[in-house]
């Protein structure tokens, strides 16, 4: 037997093995791992079912609230200056998830939930996706919504997506939701909702479906979402199952909130802090509204509830996540640990904190096999169902998470030889960033981001800003670094020359998983793509042709692409129009 799970691949027979002799040698360094695929006695379904009547029952209502750069002490339970009573209750009620991770940054994390698989298996692996970039999810890979669907569920989307819109079918109307309320970009004002990317390129984003909702303008995001959600709630058949997807816009720059909300941080001087925890106020009222609205409306007894950052706080926003180490955009644990519970009547233990090792792409599995549809090829997925672990605390079936392989991250003229064959020891090349958590240990490789220590009271704005801040002093000429996560979650002893063994062995882990990824996709960003050419809107902007060289790889036509540049002045004249009719559309406010 083997001490991992085998890195999935694209197809079942193409898996990572371990190299051949080090079976034992695992065993012996990384004890405590339980790395055999479990043949667990409860499933996700019988644990849902068991005692209830069986037939007619309506699988269990999923509420999906995905927040937007808290920190990992930015929530009450964590001990944060933040006011967050109902997340609170809701977590001490049910289970607060204390070994959680995501990815560093908004559209990996949100990819992975999505479609249950790793960066490097979806061509995602460099970065965000750009409002002006002709990319999205890879139309050949099923969506956890496509897939509850099937399963009968009703699936609605309320707030950010971030995963590419430039063809019709990359929207989340065509990628298994059944409505739409929110914004396509990775930003924007929240309440005009004007999204910028770069200086020169800003526009509406907010839509309705596949319509921009002009007369929702005005409204602060968070508001603006938690009524729709009430709305979808009350006009629901109950005897539907329902996947509510809230992904907030909060607490993401630009730090916008009520007067209300700012009043209740008046004494903090922080300006930033300031604005952001008035933000994250307003998303536990939100909440709270949210979890009313189910009990009124009757979904709260068979209904599962998650909750989730989708990455680390950026302290240069008003973001914390002391005492652990760097943040947003990092692969330290401020960037990827993230704050996460489960609360649901259906689970079978409760007011309990959950250590098992759980990753975003958990979720699809998870979600699939309460739907009662749990995937027929889980080889094909990245992510383990973890119900059992969550809901029973039985042995948890993930012992390992692969952050992420981004091989777009070294810039051409940056080869040193010695990264591969000194600090890699032959086996990896350490100037490409990648990072990797087994059992006890985690191992990072290359530019992993910013490493420093942010305590609270030095936040950007304090007196001192900035001033004593703990510099992180291990970065300087090093591109690999070992870690005791269990014994130092706080990444402050580096163990990479004291462990080489530890090393070795899990840098041929990444190597193994490197050997199924899919080749990066990361496009220049496309100047058709520009909202003043769209009439003023962030909307898809390629045809089927050009999707075609999207995912081909194909080269683009350079005699059409050049007449569409020189066309520029009829799209613009063109863009006018559309806008005059997209305003006349306009009806009363509705949410």
């Amino acid at each position: 037997s083997r001490c991992s799970r085998d890195s999935p691949d694209l197809a079942a027979d193409m898996r990572a093995p371990w190299p051949p002799g080090l079976t034992v040698f695992c065993v012996a360094v990384l004890g405590g791992f339980s790395y055999l695929r479990m043949g667990l006695p409860h499933t996700a379904v019988e644990l849902a079912y068991k005692n209830t009547s069986g037939k007619g029952r309506v699988p269990p209502h999923i509420i999906f609230v995905m927040v937007d750069d808290q920190g990992y002490s930015d929530v009450g339970y964590h001990g944060s200056d933040i006011h967050t009573p109902v997340l609170d209750q809701l977590a001490a009620e049910g289970v607060k998830l204390e070994n959680y991770y995501v990815q560093p940054i908004c559209s990996p994390s949100r990819s992975q939930l999505m479609t249950g698989r790793y960066q490097i298996h979806t061509g995602l692996q460099h970065s965000i996706i750009r409002s002006r970039q002709p990319l999205c999810l890879p139309p050949n890979t099923p969506t956890l919504p496509e897939r509850l669907r099937q399963a009968g569920y009703s699936t609605h989307m309320v707030g950010k997506w971030h995963l590419g819109f430039c063809r019709p079918e990359c929207l989340p109307t065509a990628r298994g939701f059944q409505s739409f309320l929110g914004s396509l970009t990775g930003s924007g004002d929240h309440f005009n909702f004007q999204s910028c990317d770069g200086a020169e390129a800003c526009g509406f984003d907010l839509h309705d479906g596949e319509r921009p909702a002009w007369e929702l303008s005005g409204n602060y995001s968070t508001r603006l979402y938690t009524e729709r959600v009430k709305k979808i709630l009350r006009t629901h058949d109950r005897q539907t199952p329902l996947f509510l997807y809230v992904a907030l816009q909060a607490a993401h720059t630009p730090l916008q909130a009520p007067v209300h909300l700012l009043q209740r941080y008046h004494s903090l001087g922080n300006r930033l802090r300031r604005h952001y925890a008035a933000m994250l106020s307003g998303v536990d009222e939100a909440v709270g509204e949210m979890v009313e609205e189910m009990r009124d409306q009757g979904y709260y007894r068979n209904s599962v509830l998650i909750y989730s950052s989708d990455n680390g706080g950026q302290p240069l926003s008003g973001g914390c996540n002391w005492p652990l180490r760097g943040g947003k955009g990092s692969y330290w644990e401020g960037g990827v640990r993230a704050v996460g519970f489960v609360h649901s009547p259906l689970l079978k233990r409760t007011g309990v904190v959950s250590q098992a090792l759980i990753h975003v792409s958990d979720w699809y599995p998870t979600l699939l096999a309460l739907a009662g549809s749990p995937e027929r090829e889980p080889r094909r997925l990245d992510g383990y169902d973890v119900w059992g672990a969550i809901s029973k605390g039985l042995p948890c079936p993930r012992t390992e998470i692969l952050f992420n392989i981004d091989p777009v991250s070294r810039r051409p003229g940056e080869v040193d030889h010695r990264l591969l064959a000194v600090n890699g020891f032959g086996i990896w090349d350490t100037g490409v960033r990648a990072a990797i958590r087994a059992g006890d240990w985690k191992l990072l490789t290359g530019n992993v981001g910013d490493g420093d220590w942010v305590p609270p009271q030095i936040l950007p704005g304090g007196p001192q800003q900035w001033q004593g801040m703990e510099k992180r002093q291990d970065q300087r000429g090093k591109s690999v670094w070992l870690f005791n996560i269990t014994a130092d979650p706080y990444e402050r002893s580096d163990q990479a020359e004291a462990r080489p063994e530890v090393v070795k062995l899990l840098l041929s882990r990444i190597a193994e998983y490197n050997r199924t990824a899919v080749p990066a996709r990361n496009p220049p960003d496309d100047p058709m793509a520009d909202p003043q050419l769209h009439g003023g809107v962030w909307t898809p902007w390629l045809g089927e042709k050009e999707a075609e060289n999207e995912y081909s790889g194909g080269p683009a036509d350079g005699y059409s692409r050049k007449v569409q540049l020189k066309s520029c002045k009829v799209c613009k004249l063109r863009a006018l129009f559309k806008k005059v009719g997209t305003r006349l559309q306009r009806s009363a406010l509705y949410f």
